[in-house]
């Protein structure tokens, strides 16, 4: 099992038995508002990170990105297996540059 598998077990767990002292329990309490703002200043520190170009920042700030978008995934029943599954089938699909670019435009 990787570390996502097993960091998905535990967010799991939590989510389902209420452990005393546990940030993910905390983050469950509170809901998906709280769960999307930490997600929101995550990703910020992650880009402001990246702007600043340390590697040790990056790697910080991505994990708790990562961490922060388990926890939202959990709270909406959504298990890594489905996201899993739709990056292996967009690595599946060759696009060309035009094709990537219109994709893009129709976002």
């Amino acid at each position: 099992m990787d570390s996502l598998e097993k960091l998905e077990k535990i967010i799991n767990e939590r989510k389902n038995v209420k452990s005393e002292g546990s940030y993910t329990c905390y983050l469950f309490e509170k809901g998906i508002d709280k769960i999307l703002k930490k997600c929101g200043e995550e990703c910020s520190e992650m880009i402001i990170a990246a702007k600043n170009a340390k590697k040790e920042e990056i790697v910080l700030e991505t994990s708790d990105l990562i961490y922060h978008i388990m926890v939202m995934l959990a709270q909406m029943d959504i298990p890594l297996s489905e996201i899993d599954k739709e990056l292996e089938s967009r690595a599946k699909k060759q696009m060309n540059l035009k094709e990537m670019k219109n994709t893009d435009l129709n976002s």
